[in-house]
């Protein structure tokens, strides 16, 4: 019933069409971008909706009030808390390793706003565990939900999130003049 009710509206009534050809293994993260407005949330439970897919997320833990927590963490939210000196990065590849699935979509950007300066904490969890980094992008001026290219970390950062930010260049977000890909050389 859920999963017709999200192709109904994801697909027939908004008009979103979809363009994946990467295979999804047991384990991946999903690099999603660009992230410029809180429907990327609403497209993203849509669209796991329409395939039957189950993915966790991060969100920072302000949004974990009541009774949004519970609906968050219901959907597969793992609230990012900012002040806290831990490293999140290695608790996630741990869990990673010791899963027989594992699947996150983690937004690099880490906010709405205009950021030039991608995290890459998506980036370490997939390279201390060997897990491809599926890049998915939202483009909301042609309704397109796309995947087309898989990242195998192999440990030289630099050249490989040029290579990501580069994917995005052309993907327009609900609020186009929040993305950037930044000075990518």
């Amino acid at each position: 019933m859920w999963k017709k009710f999200c192709n109904w509206l994801l697909y027939k009534r908004m008009g979103w069409t979809v363009n994946v050809t990467e295979p999804h293994p047991e384990k991946y993260i999903i690099c999603l971008a660009p992230h410029t407005s809180n429907w990327d949330f609403v497209m993203g439970q849509l669209y796991c909706g329409a395939t039957g897919m189950k993915s966790n997320f991060l969100m920072k833990k302000e949004w974990f009030f009541w009774p949004l927590g519970v609906l968050f963490r219901r959907l597969g939210g793992i609230p990012v808390y900012r002040q806290k000196h831990t490293s999140m990065t290695d608790a996630l590849a741990q869990t990673a390793r010791q899963a027989d699935t594992f699947h996150l979509c983690i937004t690099p950007e880490g906010t709405r706003s205009l950021n030039p300066e991608w995290k890459k904490g998506f980036y370490f969890i997939a390279l201390k565990t060997g897990i491809p980094i599926l890049l998915y992008g939202l483009d909301y001026e042609r309704r397109l939900i796309e995947c087309t290219k898989t990242i195998v970390p192999d440990g030289d950062l630099e050249r490989q999130m040029r290579e990501i930010k580069l994917y995005f260049k052309d993907f327009k977000g609900k609020k186009p003049a929040n993305f950037t890909i930044g000075d990518v050389r």
